[in-house]
């Protein structure tokens, strides 16, 4: 089969950092579904672990975690698809990636792929909608449903992947004022376009902008990029006993700041049910199911801003660079072999 990956962490501007190359095609096992992959989308993690996972002396490693596709073949245990069915996933960073034209995936992390998306549109959904979901009702515990709950939440990162969703999950399954950063005019368009109530600008401190609006504290706070430089600002806007949620990596982060408040901290990685197989991986299959269902309904839309051709290395190449710029909206979508 055909695939993209590399041998050594190089930064994505060297010639060999991502290269086509030929792979066995893999055999499903158990709980496995063998994917036909139509559509891939791209996302930080994926420049992450180019530049901090080097394959096995000798070896591959191809990245990719977002697919859309359609079930080629499926092992001895499987109970929730069958060969023909047409699926979306975002699969585990245990396993090898989606930049191939066939690839593994256990069942329990995987949803039909919404009716009403090309598998293009479709690819651009998964991790991102896992992340922001698990993020909202696992972490932060906000209640599904619940619109009568005021209060607001602010997003640090709104007009990214996670951020893209989370505006959408956030005006339909709640009733919380929605507030997305900003920093340029096309991103600020991008986050209320969404839906976002207020969009403010992150290269500005972040208490003041809010209160601004006339919101004195927030009581949700999602960071989803450069956390540790907007604490102190989070630790001074968020209000007493909030809750502080992020998904990035920083590098140092005082958690003393919150102590004061008594604001509860809570980390989200959407790989960790997949990672332990937990007794409850089989939720990101219903979430799955749960975001198709909303996205076939009209209640949330896909994300996808740009396509950037077919899965290769050269176009992988671009769509890594525009990722590490820091400078893009939504999500880039790469279609077929």
């Amino acid at each position: 089969m055909k695939a993209v990956g590399y041998r050594n962490s190089l930064p994505i501007s060297e010639a060999q950092s991502l290269i086509d190359v030929e792979l066995p095609d893999p055999v499903p096992q158990a709980r496995d579904l063998l994917v036909e992959v139509k559509a891939i989308s791209v996302n930080p993690v994926d420049t992450k672990v180019r530049m901090r996972a080097a394959p096995e002396p000798g070896g591959i490693k191809v990245l990719g975690w977002d697919a859309a596709g359609v079930v080629k073949a499926v092992g001895s245990s499987v109970t929730l698809f069958k060969p023909g069915d047409e699926v979306f996933y975002a699969g585990s960073i245990m396993r090898a990636g989606t930049n191939s034209e066939l690839h593994l995936v256990d069942e329990r992390i995987v949803g039909p792929k919404p009716r009403s998306l090309s598998f293009t549109q479709a690819a651009a959904l998964p991790l991102t909608s896992i992340t922001a979901w698990e993020l909202l009702f696992d972490r932060l515990g906000l209640i599904r449903g619940d619109t009568q709950r005021k209060g607001a939440l602010l997003i640090i990162g709104g007009a990214g992947g996670v951020g893209s969703m989370m505006i959408q999950l956030l005006r339909k399954l709640t009733g919380l004022t929605v507030i997305a950063t900003a920093s340029r005019p096309e991103s600020r368009d991008w986050v209320l376009m969404l839906g976002a109530h207020h969009a403010v600008d992150h290269s500005k401190p972040l208490a003041a902008e809010v209160r601004a609006l006339g919101i004195q504290n927030v009581e949700y706070v999602a960071s989803l990029t450069n956390s540790e430089q907007h604490l102190a600002q989070v630790a001074e806007l968020i209000a007493p006993q909030g809750r502080y949620g992020i998904i990035d990596d920083p590098k140092a982060f005082d958690v003393t700041l919150l102590k004061r408040k008594s604001v509860s901290l809570h980390w989200e990685l959407m790989f960790t049910r997949a990672v332990f197989e937990t007794a409850d991986m089989i939720e990101q299959h219903r979430l799955l199911t749960k975001v198709a269902e909303m996205v076939d309904a009209g209640d949330i839309r896909t994300t996808l801003s740009q396509e950037f051709g077919r899965i290769n290395a050269a176009n992988l190449k671009r769509a890594h660079a525009l990722i590490e710029s820091g400078r893009s909206t939504g999500k880039v979508v790469l279609s077929g072999f």
